[in-house]
C-alpha cells in the first residue's frame, strides 16, 4: 500500500500526463486503492492548490479531476497569447445547448418543437465542439437519436455536475410543457472567459 503522500504525488503526475480530466475509477485502479480514498485525495489536492494561491487549480467534473488555470490569471494568459481567437457560440447554439442541458436526454424533434425551427445543423455543430453527444435512441416512433451534454460541457462552463445548472423558472415550465413556447429567460454562463446571455 502506498503512502498518502506518494499517492497524491502520483495523482498530480497522472493528471498532468493524461491531459484531460482523470476519472476516479481509473486512478484508483492504477494505485490499487479504494475509489473513496482516491476521491478524498483529489479533493485534498484541490484544497491545497487553492490555499497556496497556485496558478494551476484542480477542477472536479463528473467524478473526474483535471488541471485548469486560475481564472484570475486569465489576463496574463491573454497577453501572452495575443492575438487571442475567442471561441464564441452563436445565439442559436446557446439556445439549443440550454434546451439539451435542461431537458436531457432529448430528441431533435423535441428541440425543434421548443424552438419552432429546425435544429439539425446547430446540434451537429455542438457535437463537433464536443459539448453535446448522442447517448442512444428513444423508444418512441422511429427510435430517434437522443442527445445529452458531455463532460466537456461541464468543463467549459465550470460545472462539477448537472446539478450545478442555475435554477431558471422558465425551464421548469419548459420541462412540463415542451410543446408550448415557455421562453428562455436569462441564463448567464461564463464560456471560455466570455460572459454570454442565453
Amino acid at each position: 500500500m502506498y503512502s498518502r503522500k506518494t499517492m497524491k504525488s502520483a495523482l498530480e503526475t497522472m493528471m498532468f500526463m493524461w491531459g484531460e480530466p482523470l476519472e476516479v475509477r481509473d486512478a484508483a485502479a492504477v494505485l490499487e486503492a479504494d475509489r473513496g480514498e482516491i476521491r478524498e485525495l483529489f479533493r485534498e489536492l484541490m484544497t491545497e492548490y487553492e490555499q497556496e494561491g497556485r496558478g494551476i487549480r484542480i477542477r472536479e467534473a463528473d467524478d473526474a479531476f483535471g488541471f485548469v488555470t486560475h481564472i484570475e490569471n486569465d489576463i496574463f494568459v491573454k497577453k501572452l497569447c495575443t492575438p487571442v481567437r475567442v471561441k464564441r457560440l452563436s445565439q442559436a447554439a446557446l439556445e439549443v445547448l440550454a434546451i439539451i442541458a435542461y431537458r436531457q436526454p432529448v430528441t431533435r424533434s423535441e428541440i425543434d418543437s421548443i424552438r419552432g425551427i429546425k435544429s439539425e445543423r446547430v446540434i451537429d455543430g455542438l457535437i463537433d465542439k464536443g459539448l453535446v453527444e448522442v447517448s442512444g435512441r428513444s423508444e418512441g416512433v422511429g427510435r430517434p437519436l437522443i442527445y445529452v451534454t458531455t463532460r466537456e460541457f461541464l468543463k467549459k462552463f465550470g460545472f462539477t455536475t448537472l446539478d450545478d445548472l442555475p435554477e431558471v423558472p422558465e425551464y421548469e415550465e419548459l420541462r412540463r410543457q415542451p410543446e408550448e413556447d415557455a421562453g428562455y429567460g436569462q441564463l448567464r454562463i461564463d464560456f471560455e472567459g466570455d460572459n454570454t446571455d442565453i
